[in-house]
């Protein structure tokens, strides 16, 4: 899709926002700077909910004190319609969130809904955002780059007033003013510059939120600058994965989530995990070995579990690991205990 072509779409989207609640399309004129939504597949099927089967019960035995349980096969694993995806740049968005729009292309060619709007179009984009779900119940994301980032958490809020739940915000370098993380948000990521004036917005979930967090401090990479932060490739490569199995990844499986916080060292690479899961120390483990066998670099193992570098640790000792959220197969038996605690 061309830029003309995506700028001709945004300024659609805004209108058809406005136009839906009566608000005079003169207003979308006097907050828009430029709009460049980059559309993909767009209309997503209904989410089918897969019907359970009958219990078969197990006749008992005479040696039998009780019946046996009632057998019950395997549930399939729910899956929703293709996620949409929206994209907010930042202050004069055009010049330098491009990286908003490079990873709206990648989400495009993945074959997913994408539109990369103004942050000025916040609120008239909100009521747009909440008219698409009532319409197909389709997975919302939202991405923000600075001033784009403190939109997409605004949003987030807007539709917890409605109810409406959100399954994946992502916020990059955020400004200082962005509020906390509202409960009806499933996963979110920071990936922010605490030291950056334009941006080094530390976002933090609500009291009561439940949903998967990590926040990711890059201000100890000197490379990584408040205009090329939107821009890196391999956390771009990382959320279009991560989009493309939101349908099938159930993010409220696991009931208590542990929050992560990181500063990436200097000259290391990015890994966007979703939160922590526990753990149970076996007998003789160290933490390298720990961080070996799990494949988890030995500085976030330490940040996650700060203080037991100093001391040995003892069976059963419960320590935190950081985990993606993967799709879980339909009908396949369940993994292993330590493969299950690292897919959840």
């Amino acid at each position: 899709m061309t830029r003309l072509a995506r700028i001709a779409r945004g300024w659609l989207d805004a209108a058809q926002a406005v136009a839906g609640h009566g608000v005079s399309g003169l207003l979308v004129i006097g907050l828009v700077a430029t709009t460049a939504p980059a559309t993909a597949k767009a209309g997503a099927a209904a989410a089918t909910t897969p019907s359970k089967a009958a219990k078969t019960a197990t006749a008992p035995t005479q040696a039998a004190i009780r019946p046996a349980a009632p057998e019950r096969p395997p549930e399939p694993v729910q899956t929703l319609p293709p996620p949409r995806v929206y994209l907010f740049r930042g202050a004069l968005g055009p010049l330098f969130s491009t990286g908003m729009d490079r990873l709206a292309e990648k989400i495009e060619k993945a074959g997913y809904w994408a539109s990369v709007y103004e942050f000025t179009l916040c609120d008239l984009i909100a009521l747009q955002v909440a008219k698409n779900y009532r319409q197909d119940q389709a997975p919302i994301v939202l991405i923000g780059h600075s001033m784009g980032g403190l939109c997409s958490v605004r949003i987030a809020i807007t539709l917890q007033e409605q109810n409406i739940p959100v399954a994946l915000v992502v916020t990059v370098d955020p400004a200082h003013a962005t509020k906390s993380v509202p409960p009806n948000v499933q996963r979110f990521i920071n990936l922010f510059l605490s030291d950056n004036i334009l941006g080094g917005g530390d976002v933090k979930p609500e009291p009561g939120f439940r949903g998967h967090y990590a926040s990711f401090d890059m201000k100890d990479h000197d490379e990584v600058t408040h205009i090329n932060i939107d821009k890196m490739e391999d956390v771009h490569a990382q959320l279009v994965s991560m989009i493309s199995q939101l349908s099938q990844t159930s993010a409220t499986a696991d009931a208590d989530p542990v929050p992560l916080r990181y500063l990436i060292p200097p000259k290391t690479s990015v890994e966007l995990w979703d939160s922590g899961t526990a753990v149970a120390v076996r007998p003789g483990e160290t933490l390298d070995q720990i961080a070996a066998t799990y494949r988890i670099p030995l500085w976030a193992l330490q940040q996650s579990n700060r203080g037991l570098a100093a001391q040995p640790l003892v069976p059963g000792q419960r320590i935190i690991l950081p985990r993606h959220l993967l799709p879980q197969a339909a009908n396949q038996p369940s993994p292993p205990p330590a493969e299950a605690q690292m897919r959840r």
